[in-house]
């Protein structure tokens, strides 16, 4: 994916959450309490599903490209992959650890869903 691809799909998806969210604060008017909590319910749905859909996204991006580096400079100097491997794998690790951060924040967020 090239910048302007990511840039263009982050605006496209600021942009359908601004106008879902503008809906949703005007749509307020005879809502009863019931409903509210049935609207709340899908929206904390919804952003448990992108939250973990972008950190699976952003966890692959930044893996791929630690990889790529990784082998880079073991094809420059080979003589350095021992001194390399585990900086890579310890960045690896990180990496993952924030996506599955990810995760358990959005069960803890399906958790709420009543």
């Amino acid at each position: 994916m090239t910048k302007r691809t990511v840039k263009f799909l982050f605006m496209l998806s600021a942009t359908i959450m601004v106008m879902g969210l503008s809906m949703v604060a005007y749509a307020q008017g005879d809502a009863s309490v019931d409903t509210a909590k049935a609207t709340a319910g899908g929206w904390i749905g919804l952003g448990a599903g992108l939250g973990i859909g972008l950190a699976a996204l952003g966890g692959a991006l930044g893996q791929g490209r630690a990889s790529a580096a990784f082998l880079d400079g073991v094809s420059r100097n080979p003589g350095a992959s021992d001194k390399v491997f585990v900086p890579m794998i310890l960045g690896l690790v990180f990496i993952e650890s924030l996506a599955i951060y990810a995760l358990i924040i959005a069960f803890l967020l399906l958790g709420k869903i009543a």
